[in-house]
Formats: C-alpha cells, sequence, structure tokens
C-alpha cells in the first residue's frame, strides 16, 4: 500500500467547495454530481480544496477529487492503482493516481454494464479511449465506494 500524504484542514461541508463548482457551467454541473457521490459514502468524509480541485477525505487522509479542464471532467483516485477496474474506465501511468474522464457530448453509456471489458475491441469513434465510451454510472459509483473502502480499512 502506497504512503498516504496527509491533506489537514477539511470539513464535512466546505462552502468553497460549493462555490467551487458554479462558475464552471455544464462541467461544473458534471464535477459536482460526482462529487456528491463521494460526499454520501460516510459521515467521515471531509473535503478541501486541494491545488484548487474539491477533494474528498477520510480524515486528512484523501481518497477521491474532481477537476474539470476545457472540454472534460476528470473523477480521479488517490490511490486509483489499488482499484479493481474491470470496465476499464481509469486513466493514467503515474505510480499511484488514476482517473475517469467524462465528456458532455459523450452522456454516460448505461450500456456499457452490460458489455465485458473484453469488448474493448468493439469500434468507437475516432481519438475516443476506452474509458470515455464505455463509462457506467454505476461502475464510476463503485470505484469511489471502493476508493473510500480501501481508505478507511487502511487507516
Amino acid at each position: 500500500m502506497p504512503r498516504m500524504f496527509p491533506l489537514p484542514g477539511g470539513v464535512r461541508r466546505d462552502a468553497a467547495v460549493d462555490a467551487w463548482f458554479t462558475p464552471r457551467g455544464e462541467l461544473g454541473a458534471i464535477a459536482r454530481r460526482w462529487f456528491e457521490v463521494m460526499r454520501a459514502q460516510g459521515d467521515d468524509v471531509v473535503e478541501l480544496l486541494h491545488d484548487d480541485q474539491p477533494t474528498a477525505c477520510v480524515g486528512d487522509a484523501p481518497f477521491a477529487y474532481v477537476n474539470t479542464f476545457k472540454a472534460h471532467v476528470n473523477v480521479g483516485f488517490f490511490r486509483g492503482t489499488e482499484l479493481s477496474d474491470p470496465a476499464g474506465l481509469l486513466e493514467g501511468t503515474g505510480k499511484f493516481m488514476r482517473h475517469v474522464k467524462l465528456r458532455p457530448e459523450r452522456p454516460i453509456d448505461e450500456g456499457a454494464l452490460d458489455h465485458p471489458a473484453g469488448d474493448a475491441a468493439a469500434p468507437r469513434p475516432l481519438g475516443t479511449s476506452l474509458a470515455s465510451s464505455l463509462t457506467g454510472e454505476r461502475e464510476l459509483e463503485h470505484l469511489i465506494a471502493e476508493a473510500y473502502a480501501e481508505l478507511r480499512a487502511a487507516l
């Protein structure tokens, strides 16, 4: 298990985190939706802005974050390499962290739930990754729940 770095100062509901979403329009609304899933994981979840990104923690240990970019939202996991990901949603090559990219022009595909990860050879639009074309809401909710549970078990 990788060493966790502390992010002290988290609170149950941070007004600065809530304010972060508003000026980001449609992407902010997508990010808020997924941050609400993080908040709902347990009564011990606290939040803060870390590197100007809404970040969910248990105590001072971070487990997930959201961030917006020009055309997509990242839902990121601090210990993402430890998560099971049979749908192939996670992206990244770092030593510990992984993220899922969400784009407004590609709505969450509930049909991805019916396709095993072996469907990676299925045709997809040029320039799209497996993660962006097969993203399913329940898979992402599961990744968030798993990240929370694994962190709690490690504390």
